[in-house]
């Protein structure tokens, strides 16, 4: 059997050697070309890959954290982007430190070091950028834009005065004076009152929005629209006419922030609608404006979930009932005598009134959330109201 085996050559001195010598028994020379195979590590691999897909995702929130106007880092797309982001991340890490122990303990067997150093690297560099823009970079924005738009909303305050100066003292009410709240104004680029708001012959009857009200103060005291929007309010933007088809028209013209007036203001406005619209006689403590009411839902924004609002329970219940423009820390309010405060809780009216909500008889702080055609109490009942998107 062993004369049958298959014998081969020594390249070096000619001498026959078994077919499976790796070493010439004769000369000691190399027999074949012995070579070890080299292979990238998987883990190496699949690290890398995670951690890219960790970076990809990342993008949407570091956006949305430098500029909330750009994308609103609480809608469901950034924090279901940001969970898959932080479990890609663990993975990448977990595989890459795996790849680097078992690539070391290889003999050179593998290889894919810079997959790996890469796949365990980018994680903790992105956890260190997100880190460093929400305790510093929020924070920092968070200031300059709660101050701008404390400066418009006393803006509007003093137009609002100087409005009321030419109108028997009534503060901003659009229509008729029968007219009731609707979510947009029927024609908001009519060449009259009557057409705008469809009253009657009398005057009486017809709808106009929140915003409608609002509008008078550009069509009648020359606010310019920029000065309804706060920087935090994400999604709103300046009203420009010719957005809408209406280039050739003046904005004293119109009748409102034309057919979707919701995406053109950030700001709560009393309901002058109905018996308990605001008079400079009013009581000074009565809120007239702030920011966008919480329980009412935004062009862009859910309404928030009112069983989370408690005004008896810890800061964070608290906080629930505070607009969202501002994180939940509060809110800039403009009351009745002119000043402007942010206020860290809602309940800031006359005896603690939720500005937010329409005093229901019971708990004065806390009230119950206003809808489409929600009335004040009384007339020491702030109601501070935004118009919701039309239904689709």
């Amino acid at each position: 059997m062993e004369n049958e085996r298959k014998q081969i050559a020594c390249p070096k001195c000619g001498q026959e050697n078994s077919a499976d010598a790796q070493i010439c028994n004769a000369c000691g020379g190399a027999l074949r070309d012995v070579r070890v195979e080299v292979k990238i590590n998987r883990e190496a691999i699949v690290s890398f890959v995670c951690a890219l897909f960790t970076l990809v995702c990342f993008v949407p929130g570091l956006i949305a954290l430098i500029d909330w106007r750009v994308l609103d880092p609480r809608s469901e797309v950034v924090q279901n982007v940001a969970c898959v982001s932080i479990a890609a991340g663990g993975v990448a890490m977990l595989l890459g430190i795996l790849a680097l122990c078992r690539i070391g303990s290889s003999g050179g067997r593998q290889t894919g070091y810079g997959f790996a150093a890469i796949g365990t690297a980018i994680p903790p560099i992105l956890i260190f950028v997100l880190a460093w823009f929400n305790v510093g970079g929020r924070w920092r924005a968070a200031i300059p834009y709660r101050m701008v738009c404390g400066t418009n909303l006393s803006g509007l305050g003093k137009a609002m005065l100087i409005y009321s100066n030419d109108y028997d003292d009534k503060f901003p009410r659009a229509g008729g004076k029968s007219s009731v709240w609707a979510a947009n104004t029927p024609n908001w680029q009519a060449t009259n009152r009557f057409e705008a708001f469809k009253l009657n012959p009398d005057g009486s009857g017809g709808q106009a929005s929140i915003s409608a009200s609002l509008y008078l103060l550009v069509k009648y005291a020359g606010v310019q629209p920029k000065a309804f929007l706060c920087k935090a309010n994400w999604g709103v933007k300046e009203f420009k006419p010719s957005r809408y088809g209406a280039r050739s028209r003046d904005l004293n013209d119109l009748w409102d922030f034309g057919p979707e007036p919701w995406r053109h203001y950030s700001f709560a406005y009393h309901n002058p609608y109905g018996p308990y619209a605001l008079t400079t006689a009013s009581e000074p403590g009565l809120a007239v404006a702030a920011d966008r009411n919480p329980w009412m839902a935004s062009a862009f924004v859910k309404a928030r979930d009112f069983g989370k609002f408690n005004p008896n329970g810890n800061r964070e219940a608290t906080k629930a009932g505070n607009a969202v423009a501002h994180k939940y820390d509060g809110q800039n309010v403009l009351f009745l005598d002119n000043h402007v405060n942010f206020e860290r809780n809602s309940f800031c009216g006359i005896n603690d009134d939720n500005i937010y909500t329409s005093w229901d008889g019971q708990d004065i702080r806390r009230g119950v959330p206003p809808k489409l055609g929600s009335q004040p109490a009384d007339r020491l009942d702030s109601l501070l109201v935004s118009d919701p998107p039309a239904p689709r």
